[in-house]
């Protein structure tokens, strides 16, 4: 017990915390962190102390209620000061501590980030973003005039555009599904995909957990689809990675993006990707190399001058999730997002847009409430309330989208209910 306590102390690292919250504070962190993993997932998913206690490892506004962690999550404190360690630690002499010091400690990082993603070192590059790691398969995929992609009007705006200039430029032609959200069925979704392809389709674009809307799609299924018939398959998975407990595996997918700085709580600007090892060398890098038909993974790392100080703290990163547990990040994640739901839904003019069923949503909810503007509902919680969501208008989805993390109370959540109540009854 005395050794795991004194592991979870340079977890969360007692020296950087002590300037924000003393040394008292920071062990009862370490103290928390230990007692919830000795915890099964479903006894701690209802442990409100602990959950306090633990998210004290976070430097969040005691102003602002932030429910929008959708785009990127504040990272804890143990990763900001990691990062400004490694930061300092270059400007000593850039060139020797960057180029031979902290590059090399991406080596280390790759075979740590492949035990999280349960994938091969080799297959898995460190890079910025899910946009990068995706533009690359965009773009560095060999099609030529003719050949089709299968995608959905619900997947990223950036994904989209990408494809779209491949299409204008050279005569791919993009086959679009337009989801009716939300889904319950994973035949629904796999015949969608399945009506939208032909004998020229070569790659399937599948988003994982589409970001508008929380909804999980069945990722692992249409790879298998795609793969009896021929099909190249490319996992979206921004909103996914570190926030449902699977290994990249779990998909047998050909190529998988997502970025580090949302449910990993990573540095901003931290990405990964995976490609499938027997497809990296037919696979075009989207920054020149001298070798960009190698079989080699870190072909796809070569972006020039780029801050080494995010990239090595992703590690710090991946220990305080280890800490947690990918499991019992994700029950309560969902329990979370169910207890606001269930309550706002007291109201009959409060309507969700999610799924309430596991398999189909985790952190992510949407509602809207009938005869108000979704603008104008979000633009209330921060003026009124200083909550902080979002309104999301895209296609066919209007909705107010909430999503609390890790750090959030449920007694956050009550102030999150009870403005919404007032706002419903207005």
């Amino acid at each position: 017990m005395s050794s795991r306590r004194s592991f979870f102390k340079k977890t969360i690292g007692i020296a950087g915390v002590a300037s924000l919250t003393k040394q008292a504070a920071a062990e009862d962190i370490s103290d928390a962190l230990l007692s919830l993993n000795s915890l099964s997932p479903e006894t701690a998913v209802t442990d409100e102390d602990l959950w306090a206690r633990m998210a004290q490892a976070y430097t969040v506004s005691p102003n602002i209620l932030n429910l929008n962690n959708g785009g990127v999550s504040p990272q804890p404190k143990v990763v900001q000061d990691a990062v400004d360690r490694y930061y300092h630690l270059s400007n000593e002499a850039p060139t020797y501590y960057m180029w031979q010091i902290l590059d090399k400690g991406r080596e280390p990082l790759r075979r740590k980030l492949a035990d999280l993603a349960g994938v091969s070192p080799d297959e898995l590059a460190v890079n910025r973003n899910t946009t990068e790691a995706l533009g690359t398969f965009t773009w560095g995929i060999d099609l030529k005039r003719g050949d089709e992609i299968v995608m959905t009007k619900q997947d990223y705006p950036n994904m989209i555009h990408a494809w779209k200039q491949r299409e204008m430029r050279e005569g791919v032609k993009i086959n679009w599904i337009n989801l009716n959200l939300p889904v319950d069925s994973d035949e629904v979704v796999l015949k969608a995909y399945i009506d939208a392809t032909t004998s020229k389709t070569k790659i399937w674009h599948i988003t994982h957990l589409i970001t508008w809307t929380g909804q999980v799609l069945p990722a692992a299924k249409l790879c298998a689809e795609a793969r009896r018939r021929g099909i190249l398959t490319i996992v979206d998975a921004a909103h996914s990675f570190a926030h449902l407990d699977y290994k990249i595996s779990d998909f047998n997918c050909d190529y998988f993006g997502t970025s580090l700085h949302k449910w990993l709580c990573a540095p901003f600007g931290t990405g990964m990707m995976f490609v499938k090892k027997d497809l990296i060398e037919k696979t075009w890098p989207i920054f020149p190399t001298d070798k960009p038909q190698s079989g080699d993974i870190r072909k796809f790392e070569a972006l020039g001058t780029r801050s080494f100080a995010p990239e090595q703290a992703i590690g710090q990163a991946i220990d305080f999730h280890n800490a947690i547990g990918s499991r019992r990040k994700q029950d309560r994640l969902h329990y979370l997002k169910k207890y606001w739901c269930d309550a706002v839904t007291k109201n009959q003019r409060v309507k969700l847009h999610i799924s309430l069923k596991p398999e189909y949503s985790c952190a992510l909810g949407t509602f809207s409430i009938d005869g108000l503007d979704v603008g104008d509902i979000a633009s209330k919680l921060f003026s009124d309330y200083q909550i902080h969501v979002v309104s999301i208008q895209w296609e066919n989805i209007n909705v107010v989208r909430v999503t609390p993390h890790v750090y959030t109370t449920t007694k956050d959540l009550d102030r999150f209910i009870e403005a919404v109540a007032k706002i419903g009854n207005s």
